[in-house]
């Protein structure tokens, strides 16, 4: 069920906002639990077996580590202090344990779904280099909707709750609740439960401010995906399926292009996403920050996905970075190495981890673990090079404060970044590296526009397609970074004025929209993660 489609947004999401209202507030959750249940079977079917295992599994496993946490509690003040140390740190063996098993079995069942014909193809190359007659063979498996981002919120909980950020969910529908929530299994936010548990299992009293804003963040996130992503995909994948047929000047474009479509796309799914759920009075985390005013590759995956940034950074990056193994290396390292170059060595085996995680939680190819090391790259090579640039900015003079400079570095990260969507949309790396070398083989400018005709526009003059979402995208994110709340403006403004805008939004969507009869849009990209 795509969150940009009738059945959802009329058949399903209305429904369950009118009887979420209508239901006492004590048993609101219970709305939300039947509507994830119902949109899970409709979307996945017999593979919510998957979820619900995982739901229970968690569940039991947190219970299992705050039920020994509390007894702890109870009996440390009549022990003597080396016994309450002893008993301590075998608590503590135990919980780990348990956090290891439940990574194990969750990371085990999302490896069966997504990697395992990954993982054969992979053995099959190796036999073949080694000589060895074996063969693994293809297994055609379905993959329950969502798994990648329950499965991270999954694992986040039960750790949450032996850190003590968060107690131990006493009723295991409520877990499940959390993990299948509709607005958040397809595409996340990866959340986590602190953050969101109560908002679930609390009811909310109706809120005409909340309701309104969530009805303009879905129309926001209709805009982006419907009117920008689906136009620009017939275009774009046209280049890049056949760009040995296109110049580089088109190519350029396209790659260019792509970018944009994505983040349509994908925070356009989010904004969907957030906005049903500010329907029922419950705030989503933030996934996007204005990722395109980024100076660094570094600050630029501190704005994009941001939840899965710090689900890797709270869960890989600092617990390899700070482990006794990594630090004890660090300290031998300053035998051989300055303070700073002693203090990266962590950081850069931590970050390893980290991009090799993230390429993979991206897909079961080989392209999206480049994609992910392609970042790692610019990352090492940036903590690396760091003490040489700055000698260098201080003997030029160079005000890496000034305005001018801070441009320079917003346009460098994103011509990186853009290489990096280049390599995540090619089919495989080698039609990235192809497609990368064709954008510098001069073409003739005068080919662009038929190149353009060739493409499926219907007049070059289209391409203002491509120029006015980057002009709206621009224009809001401007006041956003600004810390100016555009939902907040319009609130503050005249009924008629309000909702002339509102009007106005769903006649844009509704005229510019790519949908209609014969017309199939894309999926959401980030759904197939």
């Amino acid at each position: 069920m795509q969150y940009n489609s009738y059945m959802y947004l009329f058949a399903f999401l209305i429904p369950v906002v009118i009887l979420y209202y209508i239901i006492p507030i004590k048993y609101r959750w219970g709305v939300l639990l039947t509507a994830s249940i119902v949109f899970y079977l409709f979307s996945s079917k017999y593979l919510i077996v998957s979820i619900l295992f995982t739901s229970l599994l968690v569940y039991l496993a947190a219970k299992n580590i705050e039920d020994r946490n509390l007894k702890f509690k109870e009996i440390k003040k009549s022990l003597e202090k080396p016994e309450r140390k002893l008993l301590k740190e075998k608590n503590e063996k135990k919980n780990n344990l348990v956090c290891g098993l439940v990574a194990i079995i969750s990371l085990g069942i999302l490896f069966f779904s997504k990697y395992l014909n990954f993982a054969g193809n992979i053995a099959n190359s190796f036999c073949r280099l080694l000589n060895i007659n074996m063969q693994f063979e293809t297994v055609h498996l379905l993959m329950p909707l969502g798994i990648s981002f329950y499965t991270l919120s999954a694992i986040a909980y039960v750790i949450d709750v032996k850190r003590g950020v968060c107690e131990a969910e006493k009723k295991p529908l409520k877990i499940f609740l959390f993990l299948s929530f509709f607005p958040t299994v397809t595409e996340g936010p990866i959340e986590r439960y602190k953050n969101v548990g109560k908002m679930l299992s609390t009811g909310h009293s109706f809120d005409y401010k909340t309701f309104c804003f969530g009805l303009q963040l879905m129309m926001w996130g209709l805009f982006k995906k419907i009117v920008v992503a689906d136009n620009l995909n017939r275009y774009v994948m046209v280049v890049f399926r056949d760009y040995k047929n296109f110049g580089n000047w088109v190519i350029i474009l396209m790659v260019l292009v792509y970018t944009l479509e994505l983040y349509a796309d994908f925070s356009g799914c989010i904004d969907i996403a957030r906005g049903s759920a500010e329907l029922f009075g419950i705030e989503l985390s933030e996934n996007f920050k204005q990722p395109f005013v980024s100076k660094t590759v570094n600050e630029f995956w501190q704005r994009w996905n941001i939840t899965l940034g710090s689900f890797l950074r709270d869960y890989v990056f600092y617990p390899v970075s700070l482990s006794t193994g990594f630090q004890n290396l660090s300290k031998k390292s300053k035998k051989v190495f300055n303070n700073y170059y002693a203090t990266t060595v962590p950081m850069i085996f931590a970050l390893f981890m980290v991009w090799l995680c993230n390429g993979l939680w991206h897909g079961s190819e080989v392209k999206y673990v480049v994609y992910g090391l392609y970042y790692y790259a610019i990352l090492t090579l940036g903590l690396l090079l760091e003490p040489l640039f700055k000698k260098i900015f201080e003997s030029l003079n160079i005000n890496r404060e000034s305005k001018g400079y801070q441009r320079c570095q917003i346009a460098r990260t994103f011509i990186l970044v853009n290489i990096g969507m280049m390599i995540f949309n090619s089919k495989d790396i080698a039609s990235a590296k192809e497609m990368f070398f064709a954008m510098f083989k001069p073409s003739a400018i005068s080919n662009i526009p038929q190149e353009l005709l060739n493409t499926g526009m219907q007049s070059p003059a289209m391409v203002l397609l491509f120029i006015i979402p980057v002009i709206i995208f621009a224009f809001v994110g401007h006041f956003h970074e600004q810390g100016i709340s555009i939902r907040e403006y319009l609130a503050q403004k005249p009924l008629f004025y309000r909702w002339s805008f509102y009007l106005a939004g769903v006649a844009v969507i509704i005229s510019l929209g790519a949908y209609g009869v014969g017309f199939k849009g894309a999926d959401f990209i980030y759904a197939q993660f």
